[in-house]
């Protein structure tokens, strides 16, 4: 069991925030910064093709605001890797992109595109990038994350965020075990995505995980009580579930 479960908290939307009207305000910046102060575990950032929130500017100042380490998350493309090569973040995190799509929609299928990924992964880990896979709890992408030389795999946790009853707790006991694998593949186990103070519990209290990412819930609840509060709660939750 890992006995301190890491948050990393996504950032993205203060820079969606931000892009509505132009400008410098509210800046991502200074939201890494506040999660830096009260005990936030990373930073994670979207640098989506389409530039909808992160901007390419913004990797480079959050990485000299905090000490904290930034995982990136990035499509399988030749220019994110050229960024990622570029900045070094502490980690990337490679996920599906569809430029229609309002959030990122479920897992990568990382087995249907290992020909694509593994030069991607290769390049990745030699320059000392921690790499991780978001792709569903499934046997089929766990294996194909172990081939692809992925030393994570972030499990997505959407379809759980979004059941009820039973399949949630059937979604719930799918992780859970997808975790167990991983960590007996020597693959550290993350999981995020729909996450919220109401459903983080059960999943914060699965043992092998060691990362929960979350970001649109906090930033959320930041309009009405502050980031530095929302960020407290949920680390509070998480610590509670262990």
């Amino acid at each position: 069991m890992v006995s301190r479960l890491r948050l990393g908290v996504n950032i993205d939307h203060v820079a969606t925030i931000r892009n509505a009207r132009g400008g410098d305000h509210p800046d991502p910046v200074r939201a890494a910064e506040i999660v830096a102060a009260v005990g936030g575990d990373g930073i994670t950032a979207h640098l989506r093709e389409d530039r909808r929130h992160i901007r390419d500017d913004d990797l480079q100042r959050i990485q000299a605001a905090t000490d904290l380490p930034l995982n990136l998350e990035m499509a399988a493309t030749e220019e994110m890797l050229r960024i990622a090569l570029r900045h070094k973040p502490h980690a990337a995190c490679i996920v599906p992109e569809n430029r229609e799509e309002r959030t990122t929609e479920g897992g990568l299928d990382a087995a249907g595109l290992h020909n694509r990924l593994a030069p991607l992964v290769t390049r990745l880990v030699d320059e000392g990038i921690r790499v991780s896979l978001f792709i569903e709890a499934d046997p089929r992408q766990l294996e194909a994350a172990m081939r692809l030389g992925a030393q994570v795999v972030e499990f997505h946790t959407g379809e759980y965020a979004n059941a009820e009853g039973a399949k949630r707790e059937a979604e719930l006991r799918r992780i859970s075990d997808m975790a167990a694998l991983a960590v007996k593949n020597g693959i550290e186990p993350h999981a995020g995505h729909g996450l919220t103070y109401d459903n983080v519990q059960p999943i914060a209290a699965i043992p092998q995980l060691a990362e929960l990412n979350i970001g649109h819930y906090l930033v959320g609840e930041a309009v009405f009580v502050g980031l530095e509060a929302a960020v407290r709660r949920m680390r509070d939750l998480m610590d509670d579930a262990r």
